[in-house]
């Protein structure tokens, strides 16, 4: 045992060394006024580099979470060369869907116009969410009413994304108080279409990398299921990659460095400068 804690520490201490964190740093203000904030992780001796940029949305529902439970992940992809941020957004039921995608867009075109002061490449841009996270910057990409351009989006990785196609799912339950479903979706099923990123692909879409939890949700294996086929209109060579996982280990994985998934989006990064 006391082994074993030497060598987390160590580990630990090997990770947080490996970058710099830049933390709440502000982006945008929410509708009632409220500071957004951001966290920023950046490899350690990046200076005068520009490097691949990766922003992280988390999940949890759209009720719960919070940025600073993921730094694992920004320290992971840091450690890789990858500028990582992650960002807050304000939860339902302070928020509804669409306040949600606006806060998410604001943190993209943030990141666009100041990156470059984190030595990150404005023109190499991906971003990746997981769950909830999944569908709110695929939304905010892809939905042009949150204005950001497909074209400055250099791929996109959903990671056991959830909502994806939420109008077909809210159809089949219709939202109640439960989750603060209505709150977040209310029961207008044209704010359910406009947040269902299913229905703004085209032949624009950024390139996708799609995982998908073998032990997941049935809702979520079918949305990933109807994005698939729609998605193969216009990127017919996409092929999702199913992980024997459940929900939430999909994202605990990215806790250990040495995770075969870390290495496999690097990878499509690096395809995609091609």
């Amino acid at each position: 045992m006391g082994k074993f804690i030497f060598f987390s520490f160590g580990f630990l201490l090997c990770v947080s060394c490996s970058s710099a964190k830049y933390k709440d740093v502000v982006y945008g203000k929410s509708a009632n006024k409220e500071d957004l904030k951001l966290n920023i992780f950046v490899p350690k001796n990046s200076e005068n580099k520009r490097l691949t940029v990766l922003i992280f949305v988390h999940g949890g529902n759209w009720n719960s979470g919070n940025k600073n439970q993921y730094g694992f992940f920004g320290r992971n992809f840091a450690r890789k060369d990858i500028v990582t941020v992650i960002p807050n957004y304000t939860l339902s039921p302070n928020a509804n869907v669409e306040q949600m995608t606006t806060e998410i867009a604001t943190a993209i075109k943030w990141v666009q116009k100041n990156i470059k002061n984190y030595n990150g490449d404005a023109n190499q841009i991906f971003v990746t969410g997981h769950s909830a996270g999944g569908q709110l910057v695929t939304s905010a990409v892809l939905n042009p009413n949150f204005g950001i351009d497909k074209n400055s989006i250099s791929g996109i990785i959903l990671n056991d994304a959830a909502g994806i196609d939420m109008k077909d799912y809210l159809e089949k339950n219709p939202p109640t108080t439960k989750d603060n479903y209505i709150a977040t979706w209310s029961k207008n099923p044209e704010n359910w279409y406009q947040a269902s990123p299913i229905y703004f692909l085209d032949k624009n879409s950024p390139p996708f990398m799609i995982y998908i939890g073998k032990k997941t949700y049935q809702s979520i294996k079918t949305a990933n299921k109807h994005f698939l086929k729609k998605l193969h209109e216009f990127q017919p060579d996409v092929k999702p990659i199913f992980i024997n996982k459940s929900h939430i280990p999909m994202i605990l994985q990215y806790a250990f460095p040495w995770n075969e998934r870390s290495a496999e989006i690097v990878d499509f990064m690096k395809e995609q400068k091609k």
